[in-house]
Parts: structure tokens; C-alpha cells; sequence
């Protein structure tokens, strides 16, 4: 089941935050692509490098956020992003998503950083903030229909059964990649769960700081 579109039927404000992350991952992507494997090689965050050097290394920990492995890795993080993204920020308003979005992300790299001391394949994406936003939106909006694409199918499905059983995947992936030991690169599934779990556990802290606003906007993705 692929996520197509959410219902944005409540939705308050102009998710400007979500829309310049996703533009900012695209244009970010067209610099790497220009730039190469020295490009990708300098601004990726490289475990055992950073371990060997953290404060001069430091600047990775969010250029590597906006950097993708290729079209299907950026297009499958910004279709996420873009369904369930402009939610979670109608909820916490849009410098609080911002913050909420970029610490996620850190958590993601540090979870995949304590499985991988001496790896020195270089991490990158914004795989880990996203599924942080995955982990708010499944908290904020568990029963919110999330339309999903099976076959030539349209479905309605709860939000609580589309992202618990991507979750689920990402948990029983991440098991495995533990036991597999070759440093050959690959899908970081830790980051993917540390973003999810760190994004679900901020989310109780975040939703507090909320002010509604006036409505101004009804639509659907």
C-alpha cells in the first residue's frame, strides 16, 4: 500500500514550513547531483569520521538531512512528507514543526551513529526527520483516513494501520540489519526507527505548545 493523500479537511494554516522543506530537498539534491561523490562525500555524515572529529564534523548532522541516494529516495521521503507534514504543523504551528522536524532528524542519525561506531559509508536523507513527523501524525491523528494506492485500487485507510505497519517493517528491518555486520551500505533502518520514536515521545511535549488560529483553510491533497 503506497499513501497518495490524507484528509486535510481541518487543516487551519498555510503549511509553508513543510512546502519550503520539500523545496529545499529538491533544490539541495540538484547541488549534490552537480557536485558528485566529492560533494556527497564531504557534506554526508560519515560515522567514524564524525566520532573522530565531532566539532569540525558537525555541519553533517543536518546537510546530511537534505541530501537523497537518488529520484525514488528523495521522491519517497517528499511524498511523505507532503501528506502527513502539513498536518502535524497545522497542530504545533510552524517554528515549533521546524524544530521539531530538525531534532527528529538528529535522533534518527545519532540512532543509526550507536549501531554503526566504525562505518565509514557515508549517511544521508531525510528518512529519519520524516519518520519523526510519521510518529506525530500517528499520535495526533490515529483514526484521520489516509488514502493509499493497491493496484489500480483507491483505499481508505486509518492513519494508525498505514504508519503502524510501515513501523513494523522498519522494526523487524532494523533487527536484522543489527545482525548483519557487512559495512556495504544500505537502508538505515535504525535511523528510521530512532526518527519515528524520537518524533512520537516529542509530540507530547510539542502538541502543548500550540495556539489555534483562526481557521482559514479546507483542502485535500
Amino acid at each position: 500500500m503506497m499513501p497518495i493523500g490524507d484528509d486535510n479537511s481541518t487543516r487551519r494554516i498555510v503549511p509553508i514550513v513543510t512546502y519550503a522543506l520539500i523545496v529545499l530537498n529538491v533544490l539541495f539534491f540538484f547541488v549534490e547531483l552537480s557536485g558528485g561523490d566529492a560533494f556527497i562525500e564531504k557534506w554526508a555524515f560519515v560515522p567514524s569520521r564524525f566520532l573522530a572529529n565531532p566539532i569540525a564534523d558537525s555541519l553533517t548532522l543536518f546537510t546530511a538531512m537534505f541530501m537523497h541516494a537518488g529520484w525514488l529516495h528523495l521522491g519517497g521521503n517528499m511524498l511523505y512528507l507532503w501528506i502527513f507534514g502539513d498536518n502535524v504543523e497545522d497542530r504545533f504551528g510552524h517554528i515549533p514543526f521546524l524544530i521539531f522536524y530538525l531534532i527528529c532528524g538528529l535522533a534518527a542519525t545519532f540512532a543509526q551513529l550507536a549501531f554503526s561506531l566504525d562505518s565509514n559509508i557515508p549517511n544521508l536523507g531525510a528518512s529519519g526527520a520524516v519518520a519523526g513527523v510519521l510518529g506525530g501524525y500517528i499520535l495526533l491523528f490515529p483514526k484521520q483516513n489516509v488514502r493509499v494506492l493497491q493496484g489500480q485500487r483507491v483505499l481508505q485507510v486509518p492513519a494508525l494501520m498505514v504508519i503502524g505497519l510501515w513501523f513494523v517493517l522498519q522494526f523487524f528491518s532494523g533487527l536484522g540489519s543489527i545482525a548483519d555486520t557487512a559495512d556495504t551500505g544500505g537502508v538505515a533502518y535504525m535511523a528510521h526507527i530512532g526518527g519515528f520514536v524520537a518524533g512520537f515521545a516529542l509530540t507530547f511535549l510539542f502538541r502543548g505548545r500550540n495556539n489555534t488560529p483562526t481557521p482559514r483553510l479546507r483542502s485535500t491533497n
